[in-house]
């Protein structure tokens, strides 16, 4: 079963209390499985638009990622950094399919070369 993530661009407008929501929040997350892959750090926005401070969060499946947002634990810790932040934030679901291989593709046969 395929994981489901949030993935957030955030611009922080009031640092006290954005500092509330991050100290509310972390017992939604830890309800429904949530784990940390990204929170902050440095990155450079290589094509289209940025914001300040970006966010990924795993979870166990797509189903968990959607009942941790509509939890009332985390509209609770929401409702405590209204105003103090911009945020896009997505909930999507992760891919469990075939990747890239590092091998070579097949090359077509040449009928000239043999």
């Amino acid at each position: 079963m395929p994981k489901g993530y949030w993935i957030g661009r955030v611009d922080v407008t009031n640092p006290d209390t954005y500092k509330n929501y991050v100290a509310a929040n972390g017992a939604a997350f830890a309800k429904f499985g949530g784990r940390f892959l990204v929170r902050g750090g440095p990155f450079e926005a290589v094509s289209g638009s940025s914001r300040a401070r970006n966010v990924v969060i795993e979870f166990p499946s797509y189903a968990d990622a959607m009942a941790c947002w509509n939890s009332p634990e985390y509209q609770a810790a929401r409702a405590k950094q209204e105003g103090g932040a911009e945020i896009d934030l997505i909930v999507i679901e992760g891919y469990d399919g075939p990747q890239p291989t590092t091998s070579a593709p097949p090359q077509p046969a040449n009928p000239a070369s043999e």
